[in-house]
């Protein structure tokens, strides 16, 4: 047989090469990327201009619509422009109990009603309020899905920041003069009922992204993910991988802290702002 020097044996070919691997497919987008032809556009605040710095804006909510790939409703919410003779059409994320022809007030001396937005430096301790802003005018990025909320904890009024909870039951410190709107975001309990048939999966991810069925590493050959093979579906290392492990390589539980269930009482430490 001729000997040609530019082909890599077979034996050492098949231990440098394996597949692809679905997550680091994801990262190039393709057909993995989200189906948002039907949204009805960006939920967002006002653009953070001086009417609201400073005094408050009137809109009504003309409707509340649902939105294709989300769980909570939104509304259509019109304002006059403070500035020209003209309307701002914004779309909100609809707050449980707002209804069309509700008047919406936004701006520091809006009042403490539900669906309207004015800073969390000017709202009492405890207030329930949702679409948090994180940074001062990014128009709300916070407290989002469905029957999700945030609360006020602590102000400290010196430095100008709040402390509120998240959904998730972590703290975070944001800039008092970050907005927020009143109330919980409708569309609650979405999740409690089961879904039952995949079907009802299949149409939910439809709407998403292809996110859905997802194959288990451990279902799969050794070529195509770390988790694949032997005899009997098991992982046959730690599942836990490092923050800096190539991709490929990285999948589990990726940089864990801790792993296995929360057993026991989470104790909170109280702050040094709220002794």
């Amino acid at each position: 047989s001729h000997h040609r020097p530019w082909c890599v044996p077979a034996t050492e070919g098949a231990a440098a090469m394996g597949r692809v691997i679905r997550s680091q497919r994801k990262g190039r987008g393709g057909i993995f990327t989200s189906h948002s032809t039907h949204r009805k556009g960006s939920a967002q605040f006002r653009k953070h201009d001086n009417a609201e710095r400073h005094h408050y804006v009137k809109g009504t909510v003309n409707e509340i619509i649902h939105d294709s790939g989300r769980g909570a409703p939104l509304a259509k919410v019109t304002f006059r422009d403070p500035y020209r003779y003209k309307h701002q059409k914004e779309l909100f994320v609809a707050a449980e109990g707002m209804y069309s022809g509700q008047f919406v007030y936004c701006g520091k001396k809006a009042n403490l009603t539900i669906g309207n937005v004015k800073p969390v430096g000017d709202m009492p301790e405890g207030t329930i309020i949702c679409n948090v802003e994180e940074k001062t005018g990014d128009r709300g990025s916070l407290a989002r899905a469905s029957g999700d909320y945030a609360i006020v904890v602590a102000h400290n009024p010196d430095s100008g920041i709040t402390r509120v909870k998240l959904p998730s039951g972590c703290k975070k410190v944001i800039s008092s003069e970050c907005r927020a709107m009143i109330g919980q975001v409708a569309g609650g309990g979405r999740t409690e009922k089961p879904m039952l048939k995949a079907g009802r999966s299949f149409h939910k991810y439809k709407a998403k992204r292809n996110s859905w069925p997802r194959v288990r590493g451990v279902a799969m050959n050794p070529c195509e993910h770390p988790h694949g093979g032997g005899n009997h579906q098991h992982i046959g290392h730690a599942s836990t991988v490092s923050r800096y492990a190539p991709p490929g390589q990285k999948v589990g539980l990726i940089a864990a802290r801790r792993t296995g269930r929360l057993r026991g009482t989470v104790v909170v430490k109280p702050s040094k702002d709220e002794k």
